[in-house]
C-alpha cells in the first residue's frame, strides 16, 4: 500500500473520531440543555402580546384582585400578614383607654407557635378591673377582624374600699390570648376595617347579692333611719335629721340608700325603701312618731 493511501485512511479515521465526538457532545452532553434551551422559547413565544393585549390582560387581573379582596373584606376575621408584637400592646391600649381608673391590665409576651399554615403569639393579661371592663377587653380580642382569640381564662371577686369607706367590687383575672398571623396575605384583605368592639352592658356575675360594705352618705343626703317627719305640703314633705338639717323631698327623690316612694295625706306619712347591701327595707315615718316595718 501506498503512503498516500495510508495518509488518506488515517485522514479519514480522524474525521470520523471527531464526528462520533462531536455528535456525542451535541446529542447526548447537550441534549438536556438544548431541549431546556427549546422549552423556554416556546414558553416566551407563547405570552407573546403586543402592549395593547398585555394592558387588557392587567385590567382584568386587576378587577378579579379587587373581587377577591372584597371576598375577604366582608369576612368577620382576617389573619394578618407578618404581624408585629408590638401591635398586640397597641391594640390592647386603645381598648383599655376607657377603662375606670379602678381597673388595669398587665401584658406579658409569652412564647411563638408555629402550625402548618400560620403562626400565633401567645401573650398573658392579668390585673384588676370592675366587670364591665373585663367582658370589654375579653369582647374586643374575640371580636377583633385580625383573629385573636382567648384560650385559658381565671377571675375571682375582689373588693376594695377607698379611705371614705366607698366599696368598689372588682375583678382580679389572668388571660391567655393567641394572636394569628401569617406569612403570606392570601387570608387578608388590603383594605383593613375593624370590627365593632364596644359591646352592650351586661350584669356583673361577681357582684354580691348580700354586702357587708355599705357605702358612705357622701352626696350628704337626707339619712331616714333617723329622720322625723315635720310636715306635708302638697305634692312635699318637710323632714329633719338629729343635726337639725332640713329636707324637703317629693316622691321619687333619693334619700341615703334609698328613695321616698310615697306621700300618704290621709295618714300623714311618708315611705320609703332603702337597699341596705342587698337587704331591701320598708320604712314609714308619720307626723307624731317613726316607725319601722
Amino acid at each position: 500500500m501506498s503512503g498516500k493511501v495510508k495518509n488518506t485512511i488515517i485522514l479519514f479515521i480522524i474525521l470520523l473520531i471527531i464526528g462520533i465526538g462531536g455528535a456525542v457532545y451535541t446529542y447526548v452532553l447537550q441534549k438536556g440543555k438544548i431541549d431546556e434551551r427549546e422549552k423556554k422559547i416556546e414558553d416566551l413565544m407563547m405570552y407573546q402580546m403586543d402592549t395593547e393585549a398585555l394592558i387588557e390582560q392587567l385590567t382584568v387581573l386587576k378587577k378579579r384582585v379587587v373581587e377577591l379582596d372584597s371576598i375577604l373584606a366582608l369576612r368577620k376575621y382576617n389573619i394578618p400578614q407578618n404581624l408585629s408584637q408590638s401591635s398586640f400592646y397597641d391594640f390592647v391600649n386603645k381598648v383599655t383607654f376607657s377603662f375606670s381608673p379602678n381597673s388595669f391590665v398587665n401584658i406579658e409576651y409569652d412564647r411563638l407557635d408555629n402550625l402548618t399554615d400560620f403562626s400565633y403569639y401567645v401573650f398573658r393579661l392579668s390585673g384588676t378591673a370592675e366587670f364591665n371592663d373585663i367582658y370589654k377587653l375579653i369582647y374586643a380580642i374575640e371580636q377583633s377582624k385580625e383573629l385573636k382569640k382567648i384560650i385559658d381564662a381565671s377571675m375571682n371577686n375582689f373588693v376594695k374600699v377607698d379611705d371614705d369607706r366607698t366599696p368598689h367590687y372588682l375583678v382580679t383575672f389572668n388571660l391567655t390570648a393567641a394572636i394569628y398571623f401569617s406569612v403570606h396575605d392570601r387570608f387578608a384583605s388590603a383594605e383593613f376595617v375593624e370590627n365593632r368592639l364596644i359591646p352592650n352592658p351586661v350584669y356583673d356575675i361577681f357582684y354580691p347579692l348580700i354586702r357587708n360594705e355599705i357605702p358612705p352618705n357622701t352626696d350628704n343626703l337626707l339619712d331616714v333611719q333617723d329622720a322625723s317627719l315635720l310636715a306635708l305640703i302638697p305634692d312635699g314633705a318637710f323632714l329633719a335629721d338629729p343635726e337639725g338639717n332640713t329636707f324637703l323631698l317629693w316622691e321619687g327623690d333619693r334619700v341615703y340608700l334609698g328613695y321616698l316612694t310615697e306621700i300618704d295625706y290621709e295618714k300623714n306619712s311618708v315611705e320609703f325603701i332603702l337597699n341596705k347591701g342587698g337587704i331591701i327595707e320598708k320604712i314609714s315615718l308619720t307626723l307624731e312618731n317613726s316607725t319601722e316595718k
